[in-house]
């Protein structure tokens, strides 16, 4: 125990102690807030070096096939479908067309788009595309306080490096929802990690009204709090528990009462080809990309090799025994993406929130000397710097 908690269990009485996750008076959260920015400058500042130079080769790649870089980034592929949710809202009905359905997108990042593009001068695409950025940031901040409280600072600052370096990253300053959703699991963990059950289960309830795998988050936080709750009972953990699911369970149950049909947001998604079939397709495509085809694309072997890493880092993080609310969150997040039926060449970005995979790397960055440590994320960066062009620029479909 602190030096300074202990002089305060002296001097308070027992009725006015701070209890454990306790939310602190706002002159307390401001100080901390503040210690916690200036510790994870550094780390905020590598990864805004890593996304400029990707942006710079990005720029640099465009300009020579005479295309403009601000429609790829704010307005094409699923960041059209955001800004059309934001302008005229959701579907009323079904429908029997594929791909066609707007109610497959949760509502916060469009919703957050339109009270953006009243507040702020410009387009709304400009508006989500600020939001990405912004989004990115704290999730870069809360990536470095969930490695920096489990393995130091170090270790931190090598998580967001890598997190900012991984070859779909580009789409973390692009007008889609990963960044933002990467932000709430981010500090939701944290929050986790610290005993906050309050903080926790409201983040994952934000998340769950970001993206369809918002519901691996809730599974980790509802797991973590209820563990907690067989320890020693809190109604904090209990509130945790109850809240963590409750932003995705609102929007599945609000397309179901929208539709008049209680698998409504199933039925959407199957119009999407988004079934969950055990993995058969993703063996399916593995087979077909890596061994049938001869000249197989570039960009579908980067999503194989993405999978096969995911699968392995996953084992390691399991063997190095990460806290259970991180082997959660991963484990359901890899279980979604790799037991889809559905579309196959997104699913590197579907990973993108999945930060905790990158923590043996990390650990094993810090071990190691620093020049070698340099040249390996030197060399991840030039890998993000190609690939995100590649993703955007020759790539036909979305990323």
């Amino acid at each position: 125990m602190s030096a300074p908690t202990e002089a305060v269990r002296r001097v308070l009485p027992a009725s006015r102690r701070p209890s454990p996750g306790a939310t602190p008076p706002p002159s307390d959260l401001r100080r901390r807030l503040v210690r916690s920015l200036r510790h994870a400058a550094p780390a905020l500042y590598g990864y805004v070096c890593v996304r400029l130079f990707c942006l710079l080769v990005l720029s640099l790649w465009a300009h020579r096939l005479g295309h403009g870089i601000w429609p790829l980034l704010a307005d094409d592929w699923d960041s059209s479908w955001y800004l059309g949710i934001a302008a005229n809202g959701y579907e009323e009905e079904l429908g029997t067309a594929y791909d066609a359905n707007n109610l497959a997108f949760f509502p916060l990042y469009p919703m957050a788009v339109r009270v953006l593009s009243w507040l702020l001068p410009g387009s709304a695409a400009s508006a989500g595309l600020l939001l990405a950025v912004f989004s990115s940031l704290f999730a870069a901040w809360g990536i470095f306080a969930v490695g920096d409280r489990l393995h130091g600072r170090r270790v931190g600052l090598f998580l967001v490096l890598l997190w900012a370096a991984l070859p779909v990253g580009l789409v973390q300053w692009m007008g889609y929802t990963e960044s933002l959703f990467t932000a709430f699991a981010a500090w939701s963990l944290y929050a986790c990690l610290r005993g906050n059950w309050i903080w926790a289960g409201t983040l994952a309830s934000m998340a769950g009204l970001t993206r369809p795998t918002g519901v691996a988050l809730a599974a980790a936080v509802s797991l973590g709090a209820v563990l907690a709750l067989r320890r020693d009972f809190s109604w904090r953990a209990l509130a945790g528990a109850l809240l963590a699911p409750l932003g995705w369970l609102s929007y599945v149950g609000w397309v179901g009462a929208r539709l008049g049909r209680w698998d409504g947001y199933f039925a959407v998604q199957k119009l999407w080809r988004n079934t969950i079939d055990g993995g058969v397709e993703t063996l399916r495509r593995l087979d077909d990309h890596l061994i049938e085809d001869s000249t197989p694309e570039l960009f579908l072997i980067l999503v194989c090799v993405t999978l096969i890493a995911s699968t392995v880092l996953y084992v390691r993080c399991v063997l190095d025994r990460q806290p259970l609310v991180l082997l959660a969150f991963v484990g359901v997040l890899l279980a979604i993406v790799l037991g889809s039926g559905g579309v196959f060449f997104s699913r590197a970005r579907f990973l993108l929130p999945g930060f905790p995979l990158l923590l043996p790397l990390a650990v094993a960055l810090s071990r190691t000397s620093l020049r070698r440590a340099a040249a390996w994320v030197a060399g991840a960066v030039l890998m993000a710097g190609y690939f995100g062009g590649y993703m955007l620029l020759v790539w036909p479909s979305a990323p």
